[in-house]
Parts: C-alpha cells; structure tokens; sequence
C-alpha cells in the first residue's frame, strides 16, 4: 500500500503539477466536506417495554446496604415466564446484540424463514403459480422505395413506403406439479400501408393458440419437481419440499434459541441466589472480625493484649470489608448478579428495587434412568433434530440430481386457430374478413403441430458431478449426525456425573461448615480463656467463611447440575414449562382457510391414491414431560417429586477444657 503511494505521489509531482487548473477544475472535493460525513438517521420506532426499560434506568447500586432497598421478590418459574415473553428478542448472557446484531436470534426468525423471497415455501410454491403477461407496441414506418421513374409499376408503386404497426400478445400460462406446462396465447397485429394490390388498407392478423409442453425424461414426475422445483438447472434445489426443510431448520434454531436463554435465565438466578449467600457469610465474617479487633483493642488498652495481635485482628477485619465491598459491586458482586438477571428478564437496569430469588434450590439426590436418558436425548435434542433435517435435505437433493441425469425430452403439442379482418370487432358478417374475431371464431383456418424436442448434452457431464456432489453432501451429513450423536452421549454422561458429583460436594461441603463453625466457637472459647494463640482464632473464621461460601456454591451448583441434565436430554423446556406455539393468523387466513376446507373432501379409498413419502413423520412437542426417576420415589411416578435425604453426621472434634 505503501509503494502504490508513493507511486502515485511521484507521478503527480512529475506530470499533473505541470498541467494548469481548468476554468471548470475546483480543488475542493465533494466527498471532503459532505460525503463522508457522519450523520444520524432518521427512522421509525415504536415504544416498546424493552426501549421504555431503557429509559428508565436510574442511577446504578454500588455499595449500598441490600436490607435498605426495597426488594421484589422473584421465583424462578416467574423470570423465566419474564424472559420469555418480554421482547421478541431472545436475550443472552454475553449480550451480543449490540456487537453482533445480525446473529440475534428473534422471534421473526422462523416468519422469516417462511417469506424469504428466494427460499420460503410460498416463493417455491409462486412457481406453480398461473402467469399471466401482456405486450402493446405501436410503431410507424416511413421508408422511400427505390423505383425506377418511367417503369411500368411506378404509377402503382408509391415512392414512399407509409406503415403504421400495432402488436398486441397476450398469454397466460400455468406449471404442474408433475412438470408439465399449459399455455394460452392470444397475438393481434395490427398493420395501415399503402402497399399495393391489398383488399383493405388497414388490416388485423392474428390467432389464438393452445400449448401443452410435458417433460418425458429431465424435469418430469411430481418427485423431482417438489423437491428442485420446476425448470431448475442442474445443481439447483429450490423446490416446496427444499424449503419446508428450511423452515424446519429455522424453527429448530429458534427453538435452540429458546433453550439457551431459558438455560441463561436459570443460570443468572442461581447466580444471584449464591450472591445473597455468599455476601451473608463475608458480612457474617467481617461481624466476627470486628468484633475479635474490638475485644483486641480493650485488652491492649487493659495491658493485658499484645500490639501485634491487634494488628492480625485489624488487618482481618479490613480483609472481610473489602471482601463484602467485592460481593456487593464487584464485577461478580450482588449487584453485578442481579443487574444480569435483570437484563435477561426485561427490567431496567436499576428502578431502585433488588430482585430477590424466593425459590428455594433443590438438595435432594435426584437419579435418573440411564437408559430412558439417552434415548430421550438421542431423539429430542434439537441439535439431533436439525442435522435429521439436514440429512433429509440432502437425501431429497441426491433424488433430484438422479433424476436429472437424463437427457432432455419434451412431448410439445400446439393447436392454432387464426383469422383475418378489415375491422377487429364488428362491421358486415355478410362480407369476408370484415373483422378478426369474426374470422377467428368461423373457425375456417386451423393449424395444429406435435412432436419432440430433445437435448443432450453429450456423456451429461455437469449432471453427473450433480450427482456426485450430492453424494458426498449426503455422506458428509450422515456422519456428522453420527458425530453428532456420539457428541449428545457423551455430554450426557458428563453431566450425569456432575449430578453425582455436585450432590457429594454438597454434602461434603455442608458437613465441612459444621466442623468449621464448631471449631470457631471452641477456638473463640479458648482465645477469650487465654489458652490458645489469636492466629488460631482468625484462621478459623476465614475457614468458617469460605466453607460457608462453598457450601452454597455447591448448593447451586447442583441445582445447575440438573439443568445441565435436563439440556443434555432435550427436556430443558418441559423442566421449566416452557411451551413453542404458533403466533396468530391474520383475520383473513381464518377465512380464507374456512372456505378452502368446504371444497375438501376425505379419499373413499386412501389405499387407491398414490401418495409421495412423507417429509417427517408427525408433530414433535420438545415440551411434553418425559419420565423422571427420584430417590426414594417410585419408579412409576411421571412427575418431579422431591425427598428429604438424611446429612451424614461428622465425628465429633475432641475438645478441650
């Protein structure tokens, strides 16, 4: 870049400086001062919940105390509902609407994917649709003859050739399904010459023309023109079966969408649960702290403290304040925590409220069949689903390309009725040729032809690396599926093992806080008796701190462990009773789909009826509950029930007198 500059430079310097300015030539730019300027647009929009949240955000919490802020009391069946139905946005954690606002998923999407122009199933199906297209061009001739003055046609002939055209071409045509095409044609020309030896100076010329055009080889049968669609070139699949698999995509999408914003949702609630928690315990532990520097403080001023031991106490307290300031504002603080839930759910980001979580995290050891889990995750994951549909878009695509590796072969029939008149309408019908569509319907001059037609591009290069193209596409979806598959089992069995995991944290951790909080109270026991060493004390009530912390962190955990299982399995949405429904029809579709319905009538004999293979096979609901197996609950129940398990008890410390 930097050489084709300097090129340019020394060019400009050498030859074009030589060269004076024009009377025309300005050295200001249009693109200096207005082109290139930055401006803000001018657009339309609505006032909606999501921009009026916007607004009203006021002035965000820092360090305030929680217990002074009013709360709203929030459960996690109510922000999911919130999060659902607040905007046709499906949020993210990551918010990466505003750097990546063409990857958000919305509600629109699948709508979307149904009226795309190019790929939606009605612009497949508009290609069956009846067309009809009309022509009217009016010219005029006035050409001088080259005729020899003298000659016997020169009285006859005019020295100037006088025309007046009018054409007029009407037709209508229609696609079949099976390949075949229809066409009605009507032409008129309209011609006033004063060419010699014409029975009318003016006359009209035309007909009236049938077409039928049925493909025998390429581009016959419903098979193949459902799925390319009709007259498509080789390697082009556009057809009604092509984009219904890609509305399926869509909505496959949008619900892997759904699912991950509900997951996020889940994800940000426990969050903000362990927030309260763990900022309970450092302000717990800071009490204590400060406490121990204040009965510090008393016995150094009594003579009976030591300075040094002051300080510990000092130095600990001030560790618990700054780790109660972290949990309140820092970057994963209360705050922080509740401000991400807040963003999911649709609220502003502040409104001088806190959320506050009311549901109260599961603790009971859940156990699910193992067998009925992975089937159910091999067949409702949606990721499963997509790349089915996937695979079926390549099936269908490789019975196109077969299809179309043949040469081309059309049956063409035409039949022709064509008149003469004097007039277009009316005038005498006792004279001939007085008018065009009296001429036309006497029906006196028909023309009729039938025949093939036949192209071959010879050894059907291009159609055979359709075909082999569609072979490896299909191969190559086949085993990603499989992939995909083999992916689905094992993170499936990961997170089952996290629930094992996660609920033996639980108990180890809450038994840990048990030991750790009679540990304080013996060493706090002994410290006030004189027997025993301050950094005793004040290592204990770190230790009692972060196991307390631990403890809910691993409380959460598991609760999120289950959502894991839940996601791996495909039944996320039902876990959380969320349900995908269709949106509302117009007013008009109601009745458009009435009136069609009074026209339809159920087959006598369906069995007689030959009807091309089903694209899927029925309805799939990814919210319908699905068995779930609990401890200490019986095999047969369909429904999520929960029991108190019993804490394994420590061994009690040895203590002292």
């Amino acid at each position: 870049m930097l050489v084709g500059a300097t090129t340019v430079s020394s060019v400009g310097c050498s030859v074009f400086d030589r060269i004076k300015d024009g009377p025309h030539d300005t050295k200001a730019s249009y693109h200096d001062d207005f082109a290139m300027r930055i401006e803000y647009p001018e657009v339309q929009q609505c006032a909606t919940a999501p921009s009026e949240a916007a607004k009203q955000a006021t002035e965000p919490l820092a360090l305030e105390d929680p217990s002074k802020i009013p709360s709203l009391e929030l459960t996690l069946e109510q922000a999911i509902q919130l999060a659902v139905q607040q905007s046709p946005v499906l949020r993210s954690i990551g918010g990466t609407v505003v750097s990546n606002p063409q990857g958000t998923t919305t509600t629109f999407d699948p709508a979307l994917a149904h009226a795309n122009p190019l790929t939606g199933t009605e612009a497949a199906l508009s290609a069956f649709d009846a067309q009809f297209s009309q022509q009217l061009f009016w010219s005029n001739a006035d050409q001088p003859q080259n005729i020899l003055a003298g000659s016997v046609n020169a009285q006859f002939t005019p020295r100037a050739l006088q025309e007046d055209y009018a054409t007029y071409i009407a037709e209508l045509s229609k696609q079949t399904a099976q390949g075949a095409s229809f066409a009605l044609r009507h032409n008129i020309n309209y011609n006033d010459s004063n060419r010699p030896n014409r029975a009318f100076r003016s006359d009209f010329v035309g007909f009236l023309e049938a077409e039928y055009r049925q493909p025998l080889l390429q581009g016959s049968g419903t098979t193949f023109n459902r799925i390319a669609g009709p007259n498509s070139g080789i390697g082009q699949y556009n057809g009604v079966l092509i984009a219904r698999v890609n509305e399926d995509v869509a909505l496959a999408d949008f619900e892997a969408a759904v699912i991950s914003l509900v997951a996020d949702v889940e994800q940000a609630y426990w969050d903000l649960s362990v927030g309260y928690r763990v900022l309970e315990a450092n302000v717990k532990g800071r009490d204590a702290a400060l406490q121990t520097f204040q009965y510090q403080q008393v016995r150094l001023e009594a003579g009976a403290g030591r300075s040094d031991e002051e300080a510990q106490a000092q130095s600990q307290y001030y560790q618990f304040r700054a780790q109660v300031e972290a949990a309140l504002g820092g970057p994963d603080g209360l705050y922080t925590r509740e401000q991400r839930l807040r963003y999911l759910i649709g609220l502003p980001a502040s409104d001088g409220r806190l959320l506050k979580p009311t549901t109260t995290p599961t603790d009971v050891r859940v156990v699910f069949d193992w067998e009925s889990a992975l089937g159910q995750a091999l067949t409702r994951r949606v990721e499963v689903r997509r790349q089915r549909f996937n695979l079926k878009r390549r099936e269908m695509e490789l019975t196109a390309a077969r299809l179309n590796r043949r040469p081309r072969l059309d049956f063409l029939g035409q039949y022709r009725f064509r008149g003469l008149g004097d007039h277009l309408i009316g005038g005498s019908d006792k004279e001939q040729f007085d008018n065009l569509y009296g001429s036309i319907t006497d029906g006196n001059y028909q023309e009729w032809q039938a025949g093939v037609e036949m192209q071959l591009p010879v050894g059907l290069r291009a159609a055979s690396a359709a075909v082999a193209h569609a072979n490896l596409n299909l191969r190559r979806e086949r085993a990603v599926l499989a992939e995909t598959e083999l992916r689905v089992s094992h993170d499936l069995s990961d997170s089952a093992r996290q629930i094992m995991l996660t609920h033996q944290l639980l108990e180890t951790n809450y038994n840990r806080y048990l030991a750790d909080q009679r540990q304080v109270d013996v060493l706090r026991r002994r410290y006030r008796d004189g027997t025993d060493n301050i950094n005793f004390l004040l290592q204990a009530q770190r230790q009692v701190v972060t196991s307390e912390a631990e403890f809910y962190t691993s409380l959460t955990n598991y609760n999120l462990a289950i959502r894991d299982f839940h996601r791996q399995k495909g039944s996320l949405l039902a876990y959380n009773q969320v349900q995908l429904s269709e949106g509302q029809w117009a007013p008009g579709a109601y009745q458009d789909a009435y009136e069609t319905g009074r026209h339809l009538t159920p087959r006598r004999n369906p069995s007689d009826v030959h009807m091309p293979s089903p694209l899927t096979s029925g309805p799939f609901d990814p919210s319908a509950p699905q068995m779930q197996t609990f401890m200490n609950a019986p095999a047969t129940d369909a429904m999520l029930e929960s029991s108190p398990q019993p804490t394994a008890e420590p061994t009690p410390a040895p203590t002292e007198n």
